[in-house]
């Protein structure tokens, strides 16, 4: 088998989508166990739990574009 410049595009493309999505859906999971315990806690509380778990999920999601983003240039103009 050989290596070639385009295998290692491939390599890297698939480098940045596993290892940078891995963060974002490691802070998903954590933001969302939080406001469920929070929910779950003070029920009252919830209209304010939830619109700061939007904008926390929001702004977590954005990192998750970059990486598409980049693998993309990745893939099609490098």
């Amino acid at each position: 088998m050989q290596l070639t410049p385009e295998s290692f595009k491939f390599l890297a493309v698939g480098l940045v989508m596993g290892l940078g999505t891995f963060g974002p859906g490691l802070g998903l999971g954590i933001l969302f166990w939080g406001a469920l315990q929070a929910i779950g806690r003070n029920p009252e509380a919830e209209p304010q739990i939830r619109i700061n778990m939007f904008i926390g999920m929001a702004f977590t999601e954005a990192v998750a574009i970059y990486v598409l983003v980049v693998a993309l240039i990745l893939l099609f103009v490098v």
